[in-house]
């Protein structure tokens, strides 16, 4: 995180000094939203049900209960499973992770129905996620219900759920496309019979953070319990819709591993912990294990038959790489310079690109000294970087062979040849390693 503002010598020299808060970015708020739970929020991971949504996804009852353990191990608050009511072996997969002893409380998704919930109840599992579409698109194309038999089909559900003793959340469905008054009505109807929370589903990821704000703020005037939100990704907005629901008030967010579920998926968990860190670093490093977000989103990606993105959040492989010569020199001065994460806290690692022509001296004298060349000057480093660039107009050069041309030049300088070797060698192909024979 960057260091806090030093505003001291603007002040007047008689102005009492005070305690500054460190922030991540100038342009934050220096005081949060009194509704704001961008310090306390909870996490709904739902790859086992809105992830088995996903075109790819096929996931076994071996492959879901090794997902679970390792959301488990990340500290995720919640896990959702898909509906008991989808088919035998989905209700069976509820069974089986409900009674694995997790730290996480384990939650299914299901319609708003009395037949789907007693099936719920069944298998163990610790809340019930009951849901409703509310829009006029769904109600007329989709169940053909009114507002009134939705509210009164909610609250019959919600009393049989508490009865049992379970935790109950009742979201609209396609929030931001239904009736602002229809929802309000039926969002306080539902809190006054006591549901632990109401949700909102940004089902065709239509919302922009503004409205987000907007809705979720008026939502927290009118209701008293807690308010999950489910945002899709069909325009980009759902890591930013997530992070300003929290601010406006909402209580828990609905995360993915990589984002995947229905269509473009919907708020990615390791992109979500990312843009929180930002926010707190403290809450979410104590929180949550950062370094398992790799080892999750590895297993994931291979039972789904897709690569992590080089610009995934964290883990990408291009995530902490760092290219252009004047960004690596102020990177290796200071990572805060171009790093608003420290890639140790996620565990994993930075890297400094040097085999290109856009290379800075200040990169390869870095590696010069990784290697243990110590005899090597600055001016020697700067001799290197020159010949890097020529070679990399031909085609860029890997570790190896940077490594390679450096390890030439220091054993030429010893006898004062090392300038004949820079001018000897006019194609990358030419740095070679020399593999001795056993």
């Amino acid at each position: 995180m960057a260091p806090p503002r030093d505003i001291t010598s603007s002040l007047p020299a008689n102005t009492p000094d005070r305690q500054r808060e460190p922030i991540a970015s100038p342009y934050m708020p220096r005081y949060p939203d009194p509704m704001s739970n961008i310090s306390n929020f909870k996490i709904i991971e739902t790859t086992l049900r809105e992830g088995e949504q996903f075109a790819n996804a096929f996931f076994d009852t071996k492959t879901k209960v090794a997902i679970a353990k390792a959301l488990d191990a990340i500290g995720v608050d919640y896990i959702e499973l898909t509906s008991p009511a989808a088919s035998e072996q989905s209700r069976n997969d509820c069974r089986v992770i409900s009674s694995l002893g997790l730290k996480a409380k384990v939650l299914t998704h299901v319609r708003c129905h009395m037949d789907d919930v007693r099936l719920a109840i069944d298998t163990g599992v610790d809340g019930v996620n009951v849901v409703m579409g509310t829009s006029s698109y769904l109600r007329e194309f989709s169940h053909g219900k009114s507002m009134e038999y939705i509210t009164a089909r909610a609250i019959e559900v919600i009393n049989f759920v508490k009865s049992k003793g379970l935790e109950v959340r009742f979201s609209t469905e396609d929030s931001f496309r239904s009736d602002l008054v229809d929802l309000l009505a039926i969002y306080k109807a539902v809190d006054k019979v006591g549901v632990h929370r109401v949700g909102i589903a940004d089902t065709v990821g239509c919302a922009d953070p503004r409205q987000v704000y907007e809705f979720v703020k008026t939502l927290r005037s009118v209701v008293s319990c807690d308010i999950e939100c489910h945002f899709h990704n069909d325009t980009g907005c759902a890591i930013a819709n997530a992070y300003t629901a929290l601010e406006a008030g909402a209580t828990h967010i609905d995360t993915t591993v990589l984002g995947i579920g229905e269509r473009n998926g919907i708020t990615p968990l390791g992109g979500l912990l990312a843009r929180m860190y930002t926010a707190d670093r403290a809450y979410v490093m104590n929180k949550y294990t950062l370094p398992s977000i790799r080892d999750v989103e590895n297993l994931v990606a291979e039972e789904v038959d897709i690569g992590v993105p080089f610009n995934n959040y964290v883990t990408g492989f291009c995530a902490f790489t760092h290219k252009a010569g004047i960004h690596a020199k102020a990177i290796l001065n200071n990572p805060s310079t171009y790093e608003i994460l420290k890639p140790e806290d996620f565990g994993v690692s930075r890297y400094v690109s040097i085999g290109h022509r856009l290379t800075g001296w200040n990169a390869v004298k870095n590696r010069i000294e990784q290697l243990k060349l110590t005899d090597l000057t600055d001016d020697d480093a700067k001799a290197v970087t020159q010949k890097i660039k020529e070679l990399a107009d031909i085609r860029p050069l890997n570790l190896d062979n940077v490594d390679v041309l450096l390890r030439r030049y220091h054993t030429a300088k010893k006898t004062s040849q090392h300038i004949d070797v820079l001018h000897g060698i006019n194609n990358p192909d030419e740095l070679v390693a020399v593999t001795v024979a056993a």
